[in-house]
């Protein structure tokens, strides 16, 4: 009987390492699908400001932007709460959204978190962003999964 839980344990263990292993790669290997799949995402963005007459700046973060006018010195932070006249549409050229709204920078997309700061109360910026600062793989509403942005928004008030 002991010999048999000995040959169980060592098959247990072995199973174990297998899973592991095979999970390890999984994970690795999805990891190597999403870095993949941002390139053709900054493609469609290039092309759509080319499209589009956006004359864009790069940002460190993946965001490519144009300000159109800078606004005053009053520049929001993380911690402010704007009101922004906006309109959204993905890269087919679809309007998803458009609005005014009033809302705690903190609570919006990365993307524009990253963007509205460029400018100051009376400014408005064109910008283009990947997935990754959007609604990422799982997409929102009328967006879908994966799906990079472009939005022009008019800074009126930051609180």
């Amino acid at each position: 009987m002991i010999h048999f839980t000995s040959k169980n344990t060592q098959k247990t263990y072995f199973l174990a390492i297998i899973t592991s292993f095979l999970t390890i790669f999984a994970i690795f290997s999805n990891t190597a699908c999403s870095k993949s799949s941002s390139a053709p995402e900054s493609e469609q963005m290039i092309s759509y400001a080319k499209s589009n007459n956006i004359t864009y700046v790069s940002d460190p973060s993946g965001i490519l932007y144009e300000i159109i006018t800078p606004g005053n010195s009053t520049h929001p932070t993380i911690n402010n709460t704007i009101t922004v006249t906006y309109v959204g549409t993905l890269m087919n050229g679809k309007q998803f959204d458009a609005g005014t709204i009033t809302y705690a920078l903190s609570n919006l997309i990365p993307g524009w978190q990253i963007a509205v700061p460029k400018i100051g109360i009376g400014g408005e910026i064109k910008v283009l962003i990947p997935s990754s600062l959007g609604y990422g793989s799982s997409g929102s509403g009328s967006i879908p999964g994966n799906s990079p942005l472009y939005f022009d928004i008019k800074l009126s008030a930051v609180k």
